[in-house]
């Protein structure tokens, strides 16, 4: 089984098909769908099932995913090892983050992995909760993980790496009353506010569902799973919200009000990687972690 064939494959599943792929690759039509069905031969098993221009994975297809990932990392980790001798000079990183650790620490990370390696390049993709991440990195579609909560989901194949916590705090309208008031807030001050909310589930979320179970008249306008709105609409004046620390500067920046909240819990970051296999500049990056969280 011949490495280009492996890429091939994913190519087809992670562009959606094979007319994306071929142009993602870079080859001609004719020649991806020969390699594919070469694989499939040499496999002894149909790895797509054909629905008109549609490929959609067969279980076996399923089932080679994740292996294919390993090998195809595996093998681009033995290219950069030879490469880079005793020193990482090159090489990529896939890394999926939730929302709030994507500000910090990614950004102070980043920072200083790229003083330390510059030639290292990071491709961050987005996930909204935890299980997400986790699963990202188990299948190895990326090789290092942020995720942010009150909870950290364990696997036996994954290293869990603590970065520290932030806490929670209030964002409202300038000419919101409370702007005033120097006192870390509690829900009871804030009865019969108006919010912009995260989805249901998240730590955000969980304060104001909290406040509502124990009568604290709360109400939530718009519920989004876009972070990068929940600022704007706070802006507009639609309502207060609740978010990790992390987006303090961002909020000050806007001239939006921002209020410390009392009996808050606080958010836990950690960083996730696969125990075994990583490539050079992934190990790179999980050290430059681990030497800011200290």
């Amino acid at each position: 089984m011949e490495n280009r064939h492996l890429r091939h494959f994913l190519a087809v599943v992670d562009q959606g098909g094979v007319t994306r792929a071929a142009e993602h690759l870079r080859i001609a039509q004719p020649s991806l769908s020969q390699s594919i069905k070469g694989l499939e031969k040499e496999l002894g098993v149909p790895l797509f099932h054909r629905v008109g221009r549609t490929m959609v994975l067969s279980s076996a297809g399923q089932a080679l995913l994740g292996p294919a990932r390993a090998a195809v990392r595996h093998m681009d980790s033995v290219h950069d090892a030879a490469a880079t001798v005793a020193e990482v000079r090159g090489g990529h990183v896939d890394l999926v983050s939730m929302p709030t650790p994507a500000l910090e620490p990614l950004s102070s990370i980043t920072a200083r992995l790229a003083a330390l390696h510059p030639h290292i390049a990071l491709r961050v993709r987005s996930a909204l909760t935890d299980r997400q991440v986790l699963t990202a990195v188990e299948s190895g579609e990326a090789e290092v993980g942020l995720l942010g909560g009150n909870t950290t989901p364990l696997a036996a194949d994954v290293e869990v790496m603590p970065l520290g916590s932030q806490s929670l705090i209030l964002v409202t309208h300038p000419e919101a009353p409370m702007l005033r008031s120097g006192q870390p807030l509690r829900g009871s001050d804030l009865e019969g506010s108006i919010f912009v909310a995260s989805a249901p589930g998240t730590l955000t979320r969980r304060v104001l569902d909290d406040w509502l179970a124990a009568g604290i008249a709360v109400q939530v306008a718009v519920e989004t799973d876009h972070r990068s709105s929940v600022l704007p609409l706070v802006t507009a004046g639609v309502g207060h919200t609740i978010l990790p620390s992390a987006w303090r500067c961002t909020a000050e920046q806007l001239g939006l009000g921002v209020h410390a909240l009392a009996d808050a819990p606080e958010l836990s970051v950690s960083l996730i990687s696969r125990r075994q296999d990583l490539t050079p500049a992934a190990r790179a990056l999980v050290d430059v972690a681990r030497a800011e969280a200290l």
